[in-house]
């Protein structure tokens, strides 16, 4: 994938996990290589002072889904112990595909000290010929 396309990232996290998990996580998982453009997760983790801290320190904003949203749509990796404990079998994954419009997941789930990333390709708005909020920008 060329450096210059844009990933919308879906995040995971533990209560314990702190913003410099997260960050240590993605930049792990990216290694510099990708433009992110936005993290998203879960509505109940949006507000998360440790996810805030994480994308203050990246520059990029947050979108978040509820549990419901999440839940339809198809991953590759999804998880029962997740649906027990949020109503979804992805965070992650899921997140990152509609945080992306649509796009197709590049990147499956990776977990890192209480911290799973996942990442999407950006869809351009002129093929996903939606108003959908939940696109990146």
């Amino acid at each position: 994938m060329p450096p210059e396309d844009d990933l919308c990232l879906g995040i995971g996290f533990t209560t314990s996990a702190t913003a410099k998990d997260i960050v240590t996580a993605v930049n792990a998982v990216l290694r510099g290589r990708w433009k992110i453009v936005v993290l998203a997760t879960a509505t109940a983790k949006a507000e998360s002072p440790a996810l805030l801290a994480a994308a203050d320190e990246l520059n990029v904003p947050i979108v978040s889904f509820a549990p419901g949203v999440l839940a339809r749509v198809q991953v590759p990796s999804p998880s029962s112990r997740v649906e027990n404990a949020i109503g979804t079998p992805s965070v992650a994954e899921a997140a990152a595909i509609l945080a992306s419009g649509g796009g197709r997941l590049v990147l499956a789930k990776t977990a890192r000290d209480g911290v799973t990333v996942a990442a999407a390709r950006k869809v351009p708005s002129s093929l996903n010929n939606s108003d959908d909020e939940t696109e990146c920008e």
